[in-house]
């Protein structure tokens, strides 16, 4: 679909910049709302001087914003709703502000949807999932979560969790949503600094000091998903005709170790070494999607392996 009207929050940071690219490349008219406590200009380079773009530096919590962006946009036909404290140390260290944007920000773009009839796509997580009880992650499970007295990981899963309940109470009201969790989404403009995602991570070590830190014994699993294949996912959850209040998991099925991840990111460099590190409270050990729903009702799987993926990213971080 094209010539819609899209407000993305979150459109700066690295999901949510390349959503924006390809929704203007494929005739859209976007903007991109963004507090630019993460996001970055530079995300948008490729499209920033686009007569079907425009970024908005504001608060996703503040109706005015909203309204504005709505405004230059000339009404509202499709939200997506990406905007979100993200990164494990910030879970911990602002759980406060985790929940406080993550909850209120997904009340007011609701609201903003259905104040407009608008289509609404939320980015939820699998760590909405809690400390899960089995493996796949399938819509449906249940959703665990332990005492918050333990740590303060859950500030963004429960946010997310709460984010669900608000969108299924939206849908059973009318509204057109559908939710998406991503499973680890990697690429070229991915955080890697302290406050980032461990691929991000491992690159930005092993170019400054060719030593990789790795999280505890670093038997836990991930599904890394390449960002264009996460950016597919949303897209067709945006643009098909699908029932209201669906759920997708949005994840590669390549279960991978994070020992395993850096000892594939060490091969990019030469005499490379593997070190062990204290690990993140409450860091679940398996994280893996069922993607049945995904291809039978969103017709989405990923294409890209995690080997092909980091080759891609290493090229683009050594231009």
């Amino acid at each position: 679909m094209s010539d819609m009207r899209i407000l993305v929050t979150g459109g700066a940071g690295f999901i949510g910049s390349s959503l924006c690219e390809k929704l203007v490349a494929m005739g859209n008219r976007v903007v991109a709302l963004d507090s630019m406590f993460r996001g970055s200009e530079a995300n948008l380079e490729s499209i920033l001087g686009s007569e079907n773009f425009a970024l908005y530096a504001g608060d996703v919590r503040d109706v005015d914003d909203l309204d504005a962006c709505v405004e230059a946009l000339g009404g509202l036909d499709l939200v997506y709703h990406l905007a979100a404290i993200n990164g494990t140390k910030w879970f911990h260290e602002a759980a406060h502000s985790v929940i406080d944007v993550n909850v209120n920000g997904t009340l007011r773009t609701l609201e903003l949807a259905m104040a407009h009839d608008a289509k609404y796509v939320f980015a939820s997580s699998p760590e909405a999932f809690g400390e899960p009880l089995s493996q796949p992650l399938t819509d449906g499970d249940a959703m665990v979560f332990t005492d918050p007295k333990a740590h303060q990981r859950h500030s963004y899963g429960g946010s997310k969790y709460l984010g669900e309940i608000a969108c299924q109470h939206a849908a059973r009201d009318g509204l057109d949503v559908q939710i998406i969790r991503p499973f680890n989404a990697y690429g070229p403009r991915l955080n890697g600094d302290e406050y980032g995602q461990v691929i991000a991570m491992f690159f930005q070590q092993l170019i400054e000091s060719s030593e990789l830190n790795v999280h505890g014994d670093g038997s836990q699993t991930r599904s890394f998903t390449w960002i264009e294949d996460v950016v597919d996912g949303f897209v067709k959850a945006g643009m098909q005709d699908l029932p209201t209040g669906e759920v997708f998991n949005i994840g590669s099925t390549e279960e991978v170790s994070i020992i395993d991840l850096a000892e594939r990111i060490a091969k990019f460099g030469d005499k490379v070494e593997v070190s062990f590190g204290d690990g993140y409270h409450g860091d679940v050990k398996r994280r893996l999607p069922n993607i049945s729903n995904s291809k039978q009702v969103l017709g989405w799987q990923s294409t890209v392996s995690l080997d092909e993926g980091l080759k891609m990213m290493w090229d683009s971080i050594t231009l």
